[in-house]
């Protein structure tokens, strides 16, 4: 099984390997042409110079060769690689195919570092069902695009209230002209939000003609959770504003007793995503992310991994946490299911990682994922739900949740807040100001990002490689109970609140 090996005794380092296995170093900092590297006491001459985050050869790799990072092969060499020569897109290619067969060797006990031990607790919103908030806001969820601007527009006018920690449309151009499973998408993913525990009050503002009509998605919520719930349809209202309003101000009232309480971590809804990844993402971002995923289920909670397409060369590793062979099973389909969604688009399941992944030293889709992965920590998996679908409590507890979803940052994003997240660990090596319904806490892999834009980054993981994992994990789970208990996070600082919705079929 994957472990993260980061030795922190060194915080001068130029270039680190992760595991004695590996056949390439990360560079650090910006290395030269003939430059001396020492890396696990080898030095190293470099024959190129070698960008922060990028790779360079420890030893000779034949052409052919697997090439390793993470104790795993990252891809194949399209030619002889001497020491201390770039390793990238020139001279390495993925080795990933289609659709895999996999076997259940049964549940495996995970090992690795282990996450911070101390029982934590945050100050958050408790719900009637038991599950809890991080933020009492009131959500404006229109059916259709026709009426984004009308929510927008409610929002903007609704003011101050107390208890209620703010108002915010999330305004997207779908809900007509869909058919069969696209539209079904569509309508579970805004019921699904007027869930979240994040959503004190919900506003569900229809148009009237539109293909997802208000009653059907109506049937989608539990009649014991409608207290909270407001529906307004335009077309049927002289004046639509005044209407809206009205009910807004009838939610607030409703609102305005609740309060912040106690509550032990066991009642975070972790939400764990990666974009704009570098090579430093999978060294230093991601393994905390995966830390603050173990301290999270280890208490009793639960965390939710989505992006199905960027563990393809990596879903071993998840599926030997497989809690079950229902869950393998689920899980196995689930990644196939989405190299087919690609092949039959005329795709390569390859086709990753990005134009900014590559310039930030990431060569192949198997060494995003074997980065990736290290977000949903050690614990086992016991559940795997569809988009749309929320997360069932009745299986999450302690464990990890995975959820379909595609690697694209506003719709995985929206996704895991739908699927009862109420907040969500962003890492990012590049860089990226959006934010989703709930707190999206964006971790920097590196000291750069985190120092040019301040205005984005709420952590800087590059902590990790300066006074070690276990004290800068310590240093993120304090920020992450701060921002459960009301601190706001960079994007809510920014007003950077969106939803994105998954597009699969054909328009009408």
């Amino acid at each position: 099984m994957l472990e993260t090996v980061v030795d922190t005794a060194a915080p001068t380092r130029d270039a680190v390997r992760i595991a004695a296995e590996d056949d390439v170093a990360v560079a650090l900092r910006p290395l030269e042409s003939g430059e001396d590297v020492m890396v696990d006491g080898q030095s190293v001459r470099l024959r190129d110079a070698i960008g922060a985050g990028h790779k360079f050869a420890l030893a000779p790799i034949a052409k052919g060769a697997p090439v390793r990072r993470y104790r795993a092969p990252i891809g194949v060499a399209t030619r002889d690689i001497a020491v201390g020569e770039h390793v990238h897109t020139h001279n390495v290619a993925t080795a990933l195919v289609g659709e895999r067969a996999y076997a259940f060797a049964g549940p495996q006990a995970g090992t690795g570092t282990q996450a911070p031990a101390p029982a934590r607790s945050f100050r958050g919103y408790v719900r009637p069902d038991g599950t809890v908030g991080t933020r009492n806001e009131l959500w404006i969820l229109p059916t259709v695009g026709c009426v984004g601007r009308l929510g927008e527009r409610l929002a903007q006018r609704a003011g101050d209230a107390p208890g209620v920690d703010g108002v915010h449309a999330f305004n997207h151009p779908f809900g007509c002209s869909q058919l069969g499973a696209d539209l079904d998408g569509t309508a579970a993913i805004i019921a699904s939000l007027a869930l979240n525990p994040n959503a004190g009050g919900v506003l569900l503002l229809g148009l009237g003609c539109e293909s997802n009509q208000l009653d059907a998605l109506l049937e989608r919520i539990p009649p014991e959770r409608r207290t909270r719930l407001r529906i307004l349809r335009a077309q049927s209202e002289g004046d639509e504003f005044a209407a809206g309003e009205a009910l807004i101000a009838e939610l607030m009232g409703l609102m305005a007793t609740d309060r912040r309480e106690e509550v032990p971590l066991s009642k975070l809804r972790l939400g764990v995503k990666c974009g704009g990844s570098d090579a430093m993402s999978g060294l230093t971002a991601n393994p905390l992310i995966g830390l603050m995923a173990d301290a999270v289920t280890q208490a009793g909670g639960a965390a939710i991994l989505t992006e199905i397409p960027e563990v393809f060369g990596a879903e071993t590793l998840l599926l030997e946490r497989a809690a079950n062979q229902e869950v393998f099973d689920k899980l196995s389909e689930l990644v196939n299911s989405f190299k087919r969604y690609f092949l039959d688009h005329g795709e390569p399941v390859s086709e990753n990682p990005s134009p900014g992944n590559i310039a930030g030293g990431i060569t192949t889709l198997e060494e995003k994922s074997l980065g990736a992965v290290q977000k949903g920590g050690l614990a086992p998996i016991h559940d795997v739900i569809g988009y749309g679908e929320r997360m069932s409590l009745s299986h999450s507890p302690g464990g990890l949740t995975v959820l379909e979803g595609p690697g694209n940052d506003a719709v995985s994003t929206t996704a895991l807040a739908a699927a009862g997240a109420t907040i969500t660990l962003f890492s990012t090596g590049r860089g990226t100001p959006l934010g989703s319904p709930v707190p999206t806490v964006k971790i920097a892999s590196n000291h750069s990002l985190a120092q040019r834009k301040p205005g984005w980054i709420d952590f800087d993981a590059a902590l990790a490689l300066d006074i070690g994992m276990e004290a800068a994990a310590a240093a993120l789970l304090d920020r992450i109970v701060a921002i459960a208990s009301g601190e706001p996070a960079r994007n809510e600082s920014n007003d950077e609140r969106a939803i994105g919705i998954w597009k699969r079929g054909v328009t009408l």
